[in-house]
């Protein structure tokens, strides 16, 4: 699995910047006011920087971007990134900042004077996340920095504030891999035993195979993998770092590969597939951070995880299931297989731990990439405290959510003569159904969040990510539980 690079704090150190032989990274500001360290570099590069604040270019460039000076007078270093800072950048341009001195620094090692620059662990954070790369299955990998040498003023301080965002970035990187991996790796058994692997950070897993999912009574989750040689499984993962009060529940969609069963795909584009499962990439992410940081919440995390393949023992469009709730649906669509694994993991994480609150995530519907692209999650709930509390933190972590709506006349569109309900409900407000199918499945006090993630798992290349799964949710659901749910 992937790992952050690691950032290590010194000291600032003026007299030592002529020997740093690593690309150097350093922040002026728009009248070019310097800081001590710009400051020093300045001087030993003759007042190159004093002459390029004093230039067209540098007035013409936008805050945030850069120019790369090379082989620098009277430095070691090879080359030096001036980057335009104002000195108190927001939060979103800092982490983009730190993502674009990522793509300066090519995966070698940097050095990147910071001094006093405000905002300097949102720069950093931005960086790390920046420089993620997988390209963990070509023959020649791309070369990885050891560490990145942050110059500081406070130690200390920086220091402190960048620890949380570090185990946010791991969290982030542990849901990239996931989601980027291919079905022939990430099969259901290896996702349960990476998710095992968290047991070393002090979570709890158990792994359920399909004898203990029968027992329950999951014939609604059971039926979208009969087709498939992976065995189905759910993934229980307990974090207890708060008191003896009911947990926060996130659960997640796992679906390792979509072929859409016998309602078979196109071909065009099921490639694309593998990252069906993001919804449980991002719940695994965000318990990885939790653990990193050792979060004082109590949050239970619950994944589904099935292949949806054509087979003679695959489910056919037409047959009736029986959820572990006890109400039957009646399978349309075998490609509307996502709804059929959440209710019965929904039901079963309410029946278990009795939640002070709910948010699934799952790359569920086309029909929301329709609405909302690759700018928003779709976002659903029966709760307005719960889910304004969300969409708070998602704006503060720059991750875009919109509240979409749900309705009795919506919910009707889902019944059926044959069963209680059917999995799909027409071409029509897709994603709303599939959001009301769910709801069926929540009880009326758990606060719930439905948060359909399909247009923005996997849009890359974003600000902060590479092309390909962006590990978007993490950092938003990490702050929601931080500000809401911490003692």
């Amino acid at each position: 699995m992937s790992q952050p690079q690691k950032v290590t704090f010194v000291p600032a150190a003026a007299a030592e910047i002529a020997t740093i032989s690593t690309r150097i990274a350093v922040f002026m500001a728009p009248d070019g006011a310097m800081n001590t360290l710009t400051r020093k570099a300045n001087t030993l590069m003759r007042g190159a920087l004093k002459r390029l604040a004093q230039s067209e270019l540098w007035e013409d460039l936008d805050i945030g971007k850069s120019v790369v000076i090379p082989m620098p007078d009277r430095m070691a270093a090879p080359e030096v990134m001036v980057v335009k800072s104002t000195k108190n950048p927001s939060v979103e341009k800092a982490r983009e900042m730190g993502a674009a001195i990522a793509g300066f620094a090519k995966g070698k090692k940097l050095t990147v004077l910071l001094a006093t620059q405000s905002r300097s662990e949102n720069i950093l954070y931005g960086l790390v996340l920046g420089a993620y790369i997988f390209d963990q299955h070509k023959s020649k990998q791309k070369e990885r920095a050891a560490e990145i040498l942050a110059m500081v003023n406070d130690v200390a301080a920086v220091k402190t504030r960048f620890a949380p965002l570090m185990a946010v970035a791991q969290g982030v990187y542990f849901t990239r891999d996931l989601v980027n991996e291919p079905a022939n790796v990430l099969t259901t058994t290896e996702f349960a035993n990476r998710l095992e692997a968290l047991s070393r950070l002090g979570v709890k897993v158990e792994v359920l195979e399909e004898p203990a999912l029968e027992k329950l009574g999951m014939g609604s989750l059971l039926c979208v993998g009969q087709g498939s040689e992976s065995p189905s499984k759910v993934v229980v993962m307990q974090w207890q770092g708060g008191g003896k009060e009911a947990p926060f529940a996130l659960v997640g969609k796992g679906v390792v590969f979509d072929t859409g069963g016998i309602s078979l795909k196109p071909a065009a584009g099921m490639e694309d597939m593998t990252m069906d499962m993001g919804g449980a990439g991002v719940v695994s992410g965000v318990m990885q951070a939790l653990a990193s940081r050792k979060a004082a919440a109590n949050v239970v995390g619950v994944v589904g995880l099935v292949e949806n393949m054509p087979d003679g023992k695959a489910t056919r469009p037409g047959d009736v299931v029986t959820s572990m709730k006890g109400d039957t649906i009646e399978v349309i669509n075998t490609d509307a297989e996502g709804r059929l694994v959440l209710a019965d993991v929904l039901w079963y994480t309410q029946e278990r731990f009795k939640p002070k609150g709910m948010i699934n995530l799952a790359t569920l519907t086309g029909a929301i990439l329709v609405a909302l692209g690759h700018e928003n999650a779709g976002a659903f709930s029966n709760d307005d405290t719960l889910c304004n509390a969300f969409l708070k933190a998602a704006a503060a972590e720059n991750e875009g959510a919109w509240r979409m709506p749900l309705g009795k006349a919506y919910d009707k569109l889902i019944d059926t003569r044959m069963a209680d309900m059917k999995n799909i409900g027409g071409r029509m407000a897709g994603s709303i159904t599939a959001a009301q199918f769910l709801q069926r499945f929540v009880k009326e006090d758990t606060p719930w969040i439905h948060l359909d993630i399909a247009g923005v798992a996997s849009p890359g290349p974003t600000p902060l990510s590479p092309k390909g799964a962006t590990g978007w949710g993490v950092a938003a659901l990490n702050r929601l539980i931080a500000d809401n749910f911490e003692g």
